[in-house]
């Protein structure tokens, strides 16, 4: 399946600006997807009915590095926006 582009078509902005923030959350959706995949894989020796201390202090710290990651791409996405709505 092809990837929409939106700017070379003729629709209206509005459903451009809709589609854009769509496909974003899409991104952040999967990028989710993979952080908790990567900190499962990473942290997750062998599952138990309990959590012992070094698995939840390298639970905490992967969860505090995907929030550090998803603040810095929610800025980034924001500075593009606003640059782009500057532009026109």
């Amino acid at each position: 399946m092809e990837d929409f582009d939106a700017s070379k078509s003729t629709v209206d902005p509005e459903l451009q600006d809709f589609l854009m923030a769509e496909k974003q959350k899409a991104q952040l959706s999967a990028q989710i997807h993979e952080f908790n995949d990567i900190c499962w894989d990473k942290c997750m020796d062998k599952p138990s009915n309990k959590l012992d201390s070094r698995t939840e202090i390298c639970l905490n710290n992967c969860v505090n590095r995907f929030i550090d990651t998803s603040l810095f791409i929610t800025t980034r996405f924001a500075q593009t926006l606003q640059k782009s709505q500057s532009g026109m």
